[in-house]
């Protein structure tokens, strides 16, 4: 299933059982296409002068959130009309799904805080990561 076909089909779901999967999924894809790999994306983000909130990502630290708005300004116009044009949803919703996943998927494919060596994502690393996907969405916090 692609990315867009993910963000598609999570539009209006709440991000349980296998709709936490495929977030995930949606967002590791979503990584890995990017030229470069995360490294690539590292540098679109530092350009935009958002360098200190992808960098918190990788680093063994707290997480710095990211608003979607500047999410969209990092991706461009251009990449999320496409994604929400082929994903038949809003931009904001495209934007809305990444920054509330992107910064934890960066987080658990980074343990060591250092970007793999070809920017890729290995998704059995990042879901093991992140353990049932339960304390990513405050849900199971018995």
């Amino acid at each position: 299933m692609s990315l867009l076909d993910t963000l598609g089909s999570l539009v209006g779901k709440s991000p349980e059982g296998g709709g936490q999967q495929a977030l995930v999924s949606a967002a590791l894809e979503f990584v890995n296409s990017q030229p470069g790999g995360l490294n690539g994306l590292i540098e679109r983000f530092k350009e935009k002068g958002l360098g200190d909130v992808v960098t918190s990502w990788v680093s063994n630290g707290e997480n710095q959130p990211i608003a979607a708005d500047a999410l969209h300004s990092v991706l461009g116009s251009e990449t999320v009309t496409n994604l929400a044009a082929k994903a038949g949803v809003q931009p904001d919703e495209v934007t809305g799904l990444l920054s509330q996943i992107l910064p934890h998927v960066v987080n658990a494919a980074t343990p060591e805080g250092e970007v793999p060596a070809e920017g890729k994502l290995n998704a059995t690393t990042v879901l093991g990561a992140l353990g049932g996907l339960s304390a990513l969405f405050g849900k199971g916090n018995a």
